[in-house]
């Protein structure tokens, strides 16, 4: 079950336009022309954009040169903290970066209006189930006052001259295009009741433009495909604008359906995949048995060339690539292939090993605290990055260029590297941005990208090439293997002082913020250091007041491909976080929440945990074995709350799972969340389910065992996600009233909160703290698959196993 708690008009705080008063719409709902609104209005800021030329009306904003620009950025304002923590967060974040780093390349995006009635626009961000399509969709819609359903927002292709405006990633879409996507839907809105004027034969104050049509006083009226051209510029013209107040949404902060969903649920929604490329065929590649080994020969080369179907075999720096006329025969081929590998990058690791080389690289914790501490530390092991859609790309070498079809996150770094792979320039390189069934930052690298080109140049063939999901289990990206170190010194009721010392293998953050220079800086010996560092600073806070506190980030062993799984550090942190804020509650007597009420910092945090202990009834009795936990997590100016209660009795840990773990069960979850302003409150709850059961997954059963260089797990039967025997029966997802009037970061907002929630409650229904995760680690419950050849056998039908 989901809920959302909303209050529509709320309007605490003020809103990023300001509330405004009198000067609103002129006559009968005009805005103004090429003006925007009419009139000016306490509170209505002005904005610059553009009128392009073009056939027809093509718009544009420009953020980077109006005093108003500040309104597209977070502000320090609002309800906000009550005490100040000496984080750098506080002042600036990795969003805020981000979004400051867009907003000169803003006028480089641009809304155009089709003669069929339709809006384009084409988003330079990446869609991977996460809704932004919809999202974005939705604020074109509130300016223009247009149909939803009349919106038309596609993925852009790789445009390195949007420098960091084409990245994907830290929960920052909807927080940098926020402004800049209204200020380019309000500029084609004055344009065409400009244009309409003339048409019409009517003051622009006393037209009304609602779905679509403008209409005059007397019942006149002509739809925005008829006035297209009209409304069109010859040249370049610079107008002001006044964006809508929120006092007058009528589409954001609506429940919404995403635009995509029909097209999804009936197989028509067009992945990689699904892409029909002239001459593009099968193509898979046969992988070493560790990670990242190299080829030392093949001895049937000929043969496996000869075999039915299959056109070409040739071998590439991750192994050897296979074409064939379907992907069957490109796994029959892999399959048959016998390949002498050369030693890995991870050759003889295994968790114990890579446990110690992390206990060798944790940061001293400084002289032991003079007042009683708690201290503990935590190990999280690998975790797998591969997404429901398995690593995919398309790709046409030829000689003089190259063509790129691919889901990513970073495709002006994946143009710039395919180019290098190619020995081409970048100008002959293009790449086209695909949609991706999900990512969980898995995206943010171009692996397969970067290999079908490579593939396709030694082919000299298009190929369509597909990761095995043994290949993404074993040689994609993982989440590190990481510990977090915590010592918390209290004396009586006040937290003197907390330090955490978080050691990790290396995560890969090669994809820099999605342009060139800073990806060259993040791959330098030294910078990588510095730029991992960095990003840990900025994404991490202190939300409680305990005195003098710090957080170090030490990294060590890079011989694993690694990535930044959907939170990157902050599940691990907050998770040890949260668990020695119950440990120093229980020193001092107090109750878990009110604790936490007591100690944070904020009203915003304070409202959502307030929330979720009211709508989860904390403290209720429970049965022996069984406990609530509840976490708090805040990031990019968002808020998240979350109670669980799980249930730890034997009759529940043993009960039989057919090949799984079934282990204790989280039985209901409550999630409050705060991102400020929520464009779409029904995208919000979903991305909270579904950061959820990543926090219970990452909690309870989800993780990679290495041995002897490489992962067992080998496909997602053996990968234990959560499943539906661990999915709480009662879920309440609350979404809190409009605070900060601006959009925060959700996309992963809610797995930390989650992760500690769930680790929360197992601690006090076992009577012994987690240190370890997830906590079913060490029971392996399947029996691991070959990695000679690396893709398994496919798996029979199953109907063995129906009653």
């Amino acid at each position: 079950m989901s809920r959302a708690d909303r209050s529509a008009g709320s309007e605490e705080q003020g809103g990023s336009e300001g509330r405004g008063g009198s000067g609103g719409r002129g006559g009968s709902g005009g805005r103004g022309g090429s003006g925007g609104r009419g009139g000016s209005g306490i509170g209505r800021r002005r904005f610059l954009g553009y009128v392009l030329a073009a056939p027809t009306l093509v718009t544009a904003a420009e953020i980077g040169s109006a005093p108003e620009a500040s309104a597209g950025v977070p502000a320090a304002a609002g309800p906000a903290v009550e005490l100040p923590s000496g984080d750098i967060t506080d002042l600036v974040d990795l969003n805020d970066v981000l979004t400051l780093a867009a907003l000169p390349t803003s006028n480089l995006i641009t809304i155009e209006v089709n003669k069929d009635g339709t809006v384009s626009f084409a988003l330079p961000r990446a869609e991977v189930g996460q809704g932004i399509t919809t999202s974005t969709a939705m604020l074109i819609a509130e300016e223009m006052d247009v149909p939803l359903a009349r919106v038309r927002v596609t993925l852009a292709d790789a445009r390195p001259e949007l420098a960091f405006n084409q990245f994907t990633g830290a929960s920052n879409t909807t927080i940098a295009t926020f402004t800049p996507v209204r200020v380019a839907a309000a500029v084609a809105r004055g344009r065409l009741l400009d244009a309409a004027a003339v048409v019409l034969g009517a003051a622009v104050k006393d037209l009304t433009l609602k779905a679509g049509v403008v209409t005059d006083l007397v019942g006149g009226s002509i739809g925005i495909g008829a006035l297209a051209e009209k409304a069109a510029s010859g040249a370049p013209r610079r107008v002001s604008v006044a964006l809508k107040e929120r006092g007058e949404f009528t589409v954001i902060g609506t429940p919404q359906n995403r635009v995509d969903a029909l097209a999804a649920v009936t197989g028509r929604k067009k992945f990689a995949m699904d892409l029909a490329v002239p001459d593009a065929l099968p193509t898979m590649v046969c992988r070493p048995p560790t990670v990242n080994g190299k080829v030392g020969s093949v001895t049937n080369l000929e043969q496996v060339r000869a075999m039915p179907g299959v056109t070409d075999v040739v071998p590439v720096s991750t192994g050897v690539a296979v074409r064939a006329r379907t992907f069957g025969r490109c796994i029959d081929a892999v399959r048959a292939l016998k390949v002498s590998w050369q030693a890995g990058s991870a050759e003889g690791k295994s968790d114990e090993s890579v446990r110690e080389e992390l206990r060798r690289a944790e940061l001293p914790m400084g002289l032991p605290a003079v007042t009683p501490t708690v201290e503990a530390t935590f190990t999280f092991a690998f975790r797998s990055n591969s997404a429901l859609e398995t690593n995919c790309a398309i790709a046409d070498v030829r000689s003089d260029r190259a063509e790129i079809w691919s889901g990513l996150k970073a495709p002006i770094v994946a143009k710039a590297a395919v180019a290098a792979r190619l020995g081409m320039l970048p100008s002959a390189v293009t790449v086209h941005v695909t949609e991706g069934g999900g990512s969980f930052g898995r995206k943010l690298f171009f692996d397969a990208a970067l290999e079908a080109a490579e593939i396709s140049q030694k082919m000299r063939k298009p190929v369509k090439l597909m990761w095995h999901r043994a290949d993404d289990s074993r040689q994609g990206r993982t989440h590190p293997m990481a510990t977090s170190r915590v010592r918390a010194a209290y004396l009586g009721s006040t937290v003197l002082s907390y330090k955490q010392r978080h050691t990790s293998v290396a995560t890969d953050l090669s994809h820099g913020l999605g342009e060139v220079f800073t990806a060259l800086a993040a791959k330098l010996p030294v910078g990588d250091v510095g730029f991992s560092e960095t990003f840990f600073q900025l994404s991490q806070n202190m939300p409680y007041d305990f005195g003098v506190h710090s957080r170090l980030l030490s990294e060590t062993d890079k011989g694993f491909n690694t990535g930044s799984m959907r939170g990157v550090y902050s599940p691990d942190v907050v998770c040890a976080r949260e668990l020695v804020v119950d440990a120093l509650a229980s020193k001092m007597g107090k109750d878990p929440y009110r604790f936490r009420q007591d100690f944070l910092r904020d009203v915003r945090a304070r409202a959502v945990l307030d929330k979720v202990a009211e709508v989860g009834k904390w403290g209720r009795p429970m049965p022996a074995g069984t406990a609530q936990g509840i976490a708090f997590h805040s990031e990019y100016h968002s808020a998240s709350a979350v109670l669980v209660e799980i249930d730890c009795r034997p009759e529940t840990v043993n009960r039989p799972v057919r090949d799984g773990v079934a282990g204790p069960r989280v039985t209901r979850a409550v999630c409050a969340v705060d991102v400020g302003l929520c464009v779409n409150p029904r995208g919000l709850e979903a991305q909270m389910m579904g950061g959820l059961m990543d926090g219970i997954a990452q909690t309870l059963t989800s993780s990679l065992h290495l041995r002897d260089g490489h992962f067992l797990e080998a496909s997602w039967d053996n990968y234990f996600y959560t499943r539906q025997w661990n999915t709480p029966p009662e879920l309440d997802i609350i979404v809190m009233p409009t605070t900060t009037g601006k959009p925060g970061g959700a996309g992963e907002l809610g797995v930390a909160a989650s992760m500690a929630a769930v680790a929360c409650a197992y601690g006090r229904a076992t009577g012994t703290m987690p240190t370890s995760f997830p906590i079913n680690h060490a029971t392996l419950s399947f029996e691991p698959k070959p990695t000679v050849p690396p893709v398994p056998a496919s798996p029979t039908d199953g109907m063995e196993h129906v009653r």
